[in-house]
């Protein structure tokens, strides 16, 4: 039987020499205009690649929408929950010059990281334009796409070991896809690679009351009515570790979480053992980081 998950390769062949510098890149607070946030301030790597909070990155005031982890990030066709960008360099060039996130420019981060000996040795060996805004965000995504996470208990048992899920977290997969959960979280990410309405079958933001610019998901992308409360469905990969759920961050437990999707998404109340049962299984889909559990 040919599964609708596929599990994450133990190898990508990315660039090492990328990779490392694009690690240093990552983590060096003076890509931010006040030397204080790096990326890793919002994805650090034990809670997830995630911040395990709505509002706060930094000390600066996101507001209203929820972080996504960076683990598997390479796996997604689009990005950020409204799904603005394409890849991950435009992504990163965005929240470079968010006021809200680094609120610097490229002008200035290239003086900066030009005062670094290592730095500009580095990108010489490395890139033939050497140091630049471009070749900056070629070694940050590089970096990026190398934080996968294989080899989940899930993985292993996709690849043949039955034995890797207990029964009931078997039982758990297949009220997973029994109850139609499989339609918008399928492939390598478990997610990441449609857009889906939040309240397909329920009116959820009526019910939650108090909507926000953020609620509105791609349509503050296209300005297309179709678009209204739509989003990029999220991956559930270690989906575990990164609570709260959702842009809105409004389910703090699985369960809560599970729940809501189940009304709002395909009209089909679980009972509490089932929600249960899904659970056990999403619990499984924990992979490692370089070899690493996370």
């Amino acid at each position: 039987m040919t599964e609708p998950i596929q599990p994450i390769p133990l190898a990508l062949a990315l660039d090492q020499n990328k990779v490392n510098l694009g690690k240093h890149l990552f983590e060096d607070v003076r890509l931010s205009k006040d030397n204080q946030v790096s990326c890793l301030s919002c994805h650090s790597f034990s809670t997830g690649g995630a911040d395990r909070t709505l509002h706060e990155v930094g000390g600066k005031g996101l507001g209203s929408i929820s972080t996504q982890t960076v683990f598997n990030s390479g796996f997604n066709f689009r990005f950020n929950w409204n799904g603005k960008f394409e890849n991950l360099v435009d992504q990163i060039d965005s929240l470079m010059q968010n006021p809200n996130v680094m609120g610097s420019n490229w002008g200035e981060v290239v003086n900066k990281l030009r005062s670094s000996p290592e730095y500009v040795q580095a990108f010489a060996r490395i890139y033939s334009d050497g140091l630049s805004p471009l070749s900056i965000k070629d070694a940050i995504a590089t970096y990026e796409q190398s934080l996968y996470t294989p080899n989940s208990r899930f993985d292993q048992f996709l690849q043949g070991d039955k034995q890797a899920l207990t029964a009931a977290e078997q039982q758990g997969y297949r009220i997973f896809k029994n109850y139609g959960c499989i339609s918008c979280h399928q492939g390598v990410n478990i997610g990441g690679n449609i857009f889906q309405r939040f309240g397909v079958i329920g009116d959820y933001f009526a019910d939650r009351g108090n909507i926000t610019k953020a609620d509105l998901g791609r349509f503050n992308v296209t300005e297309d009515e179709a678009d209204r409360y739509v989003f990029r469905v999220p991956s559930l990969r270690n989906v575990a570790l990164t609570p709260p759920y959702f842009h809105d961050g409004s389910a703090q437990t699985l369960e809560q979480a599970i729940s809501v999707m189940a009304k709002y998404q395909l009209g089909r109340p679980l009972s509490k053992q089932q929600t249960k049962l899904i659970t056990q299984f999403l619990h499984t889909l924990s992979g490692e980081y370089l070899g690493k559990p996370l």
